[in-house]
């Protein structure tokens, strides 16, 4: 058998001894790569246009072999990332990889199926069923929301998929008594905490900027909402002849890791006629340690949950489970039945129970998502996903703790999971802004040193360092490395002991 670099490799593209020989080679690199990790800066130098450079202007005539594309890899694209599996990541949020999430993108990617309905591959369809259902278990969630009760689950791509297709859910349902016109009247809600992509989401479903509401929280409540805030932007829209559609509680958010209080939001929502969505991208993983269940007390009030086993749970991208109190109100609004998608089959006239998860969400074609999540499931368990957990949270309330004790720094929002938010003290009463620029000087010496990567967020107008704890590889050692860090960092850009 010819090896790389014959022109017409093409046609012979799934031989299985060739790709056996690659497959290994990829598995063998990637083995590698994540042996030495640890040693690579986890930022790179790289100006724009590095490693547009190094690549020719058109595509090969001819192909070429692995060990040569591999080879490239490794000295012209491996040296300009950011390496998110580096133990020293604390930027964002954690994108989790792990052995078992990589064997089910494996059988996912080599599979190569498109699920996009029952008919298309059964066992896929029954498989994401069955695993949505899993983790709504693992996580507490209510029967109310599942399969085996009265509602289901879909596994998306991320959280602003699941953001656009509730929206669509909440809306649809709101002008069906409306009129199509009423959509200039509908409101959505959300924190000056939530994630930004609930006002993209707004847009793309028609709802005017106008109306979108985002409502301020403060440290009193841990910068979560408050029912009586909420409900005074509600009754202020309300008097004004608008009508609220949906509103958004957060169950770790983005900038502090702040809560919202579901069960009060949800009460409300349920006076208002609102639709709630319970957005635990990040911290939905940790509801699988019952010490944070008490965190969604009162989700049985919400019409949709989603969390993203990608960040936190050790499932490789992409990767985000969505629940719904009500699948018809979802396929309402996003399934479509053109007349090349219909089979004529036993199944087709039964039609009763069966998922087409094509009108679960935005796009038609879909990977095989739930194989992954099922390998990492099977292969660690809900006790060995609880350690893991438990084991970053120690992580981040040790950071925390050293924190509080040097008199440099605070902490500027409670540590309820691993990402820990602080900065440098200001020196004197209302020197706001130099503490500021402080910390962002801060902040660039501690990434510019390519040891550790942290982010930050702006809240009070408060310029805020986040460490988010969460790595696959991440041990306490790296953790203590980064503390070490920091304080040298600190001392060079002259923080000083109050």
């Amino acid at each position: 058998m010819a090896t790389g670099g014959a022109p017409f490799d093409a046609l012979s593209s799934l031989d299985p001894e060739t790709f056996t020989g690659e497959s290994r080679a990829v598995i063998s690199f990637l083995a590698d790569y994540y042996r030495d990790v640890e040693t690579y800066p986890v930022q790179p130098q790289a100006l724009p246009g590095c490693l547009r450079a190094l690549l020719p202007d058109v595509p090969p005539e001819n192909g070429e072999p692995m060990e040569v594309i591999l080879e490239e890899v490794r000295t012209h694209i491996v040296p300009a990332l950011t390496h998110w599996q580096s133990p020293r990541f604390f930027a964002y949020f954690p994108m989790n990889a792990s052995t078992a999430g990589f064997a089910g993108e494996m059988l996912s990617t080599g599979l190569n199926i498109v699920p996009f309905m029952r008919a298309a591959s059964p066992a896929a369809t029954e498989l994401e069923c069955a695993v949505v259902d899993w983790m709504g278990k693992l996580a507490g969630l209510p029967d109310r929301l599942l399969f085996s009760g009265s509602g289901g689950g879909v596994l998306h791509g991320s959280t602003c998929e699941a953001v656009v297709c509730t929206l669509a859910a909440a809306r649809d349902r709101a002008l069906s008594r409306l009129g199509d016109e009423g959509i200039l009247r509908l409101v959505v809600y959300a924190s000056d905490q939530s994630h930004c992509t609930f006002q993209k989401g707004a847009r793309i479903v028609g709802i005017p900027r106008s109306n979108f509401r985002i409502i301020s929280t403060t440290a009193a409540s841990g910068y979560g909402l408050t029912a009586d805030s909420v409900r005074d932007a509600v009754e202020a829209d309300v008097a004004s002849g608008l009508v609220p559609l949906y509103l958004c509680a957060t169950v770790g958010t983005t900038g502090l890791g702040a809560v919202d209080p579901v069960r009060d939001l949800g009460e409300l929502a349920r006076n208002h006629g609102m639709w709630l969505h319970v957005d635990a991208a990040y911290a939905g993983s940790a509801l699988i340690c019952p010490e944070f269940q008490h965190h969604i007390d009162g989700v049985e009030l919400a019409e949709s949950v989603s969390m993203n086993p990608h960040k936190w749970f050790l499932t490789n991208m992409d990767c985000c489970c969505l629940w719904v109190a009500s699948p018809a109100a979802l396929t309402s609004a996003l399934s479509t039945n053109p007349e090349y998608l219909t089979n004529v089959t036993e199944e087709s006239a039964a039609g009763a129970g069966v998922v087409d998860y094509k009108d679960w969400q935005i796009a038609l074609s879909r990977p095989f998502r739930a194989m992954k999540l099922w390998v990492v499931l099977r292969r660690y368990g809900g006790a060995g996903m609880r350690a893991y957990v438990r084991r970053h949270v120690e992580m981040a309330r040790w950071f925390e703790q050293a924190l509080e004790a040097d008199g440099r720094f605070e902490v500027v929002a409670p540590t309820r999971f691993s990402l820990v938010t602080f900065r440098l003290r200001p020196r004197h009463e209302g020197d706001d802004d130099a503490v500021d620029g402080l910390n962002r000087r801060l902040l660039v010496a501690v990434n510019g040193s390519r040891r550790a990567f942290m982010t930050h967020f702006v809240v009070d107008g408060k310029f805020v360092i986040r460490m988010a704890v969460g790595g696959a590889m991440t041990q306490m050692r790296h953790v203590q490395d980064t503390w070490e860090l920091v304080c040298e960092k600190a001392e060079e850009v002259g923080a000083v002991l109050k």
